[in-house]
């Protein structure tokens, strides 16, 4: 794997807790690494999910991805203003130039006027009986979700503006430096 740095490019696979894939993202640009986080932009992307159909995205995405946090929080900048869609996930690694991650159904979704839905309870719950997710992993991934909704509620990291504005205007400027 070559270097990771500011301005790598990268794609995202996302898989389910059977291993198998569940959905892929053909580019993200690295805008930050620390050791706690890993953050990337894209936009208009090829999305391919696991029956093999593929979108392109509408919109630019900051992804925050986390080495300790079971979740990742994709800050969306829509026509009608910021969404965000954070999924419960497993922590990221990277693997031949790729971000690659478990997910565990559960959703934060935010919108623009800051209100919040928990979305896929019943999903989850299928999964976890179908695949067999031990009570320690129950665990974890309801308490993330309540971590995840407590920094929603705090507006910290991904969820202050400034912050996503700060990433954006990042992404802008090495993709108009790689035109």
């Amino acid at each position: 794997m070559e270097k990771l740095e500011v301005g790598s490019k990268l794609a995202i696979h996302c898989y389910k807790h059977n291993g198998k894939i569940h959905r892929t993202w053909d580019e993200a640009i690295v805008l930050d690494i620390t050791d706690e986080m890993l953050v990337c932009g894209n936009h208009r992307v090829t999305v391919t999910e696991r029956d093999g159909k593929s979108h392109k995205t509408k919109e630019t995405a900051i992804i925050f991805f986390y080495t300790k946090k079971w979740f990742n929080i994709f800050a969306q900048f829509k026509k009608r203003g910021l969404y965000y869609k954070c999924n419960i996930a497993t922590p990221y690694l990277i693997d031949e130039n790729i971000i690659k991650f478990i997910d565990y159904d559960l959703d934060l979704k935010v919108f623009p006027d800051g209100a919040f839905k928990i979305l896929d309870r019943n999903e989850y719950k299928y999964h976890k009986m179908k695949m067999k997710y031990s009570e320690d992993l129950d665990k974890i991934l309801q308490n993330q979700l309540t971590e995840l909704i407590t920094m929603k509620k705090s507006e910290v990291g991904p969820f202050d503006k400034n912050i996503v504005d700060k990433y954006y205007s990042k992404y802008l400027d090495i993709m108009s430096k790689n035109d």
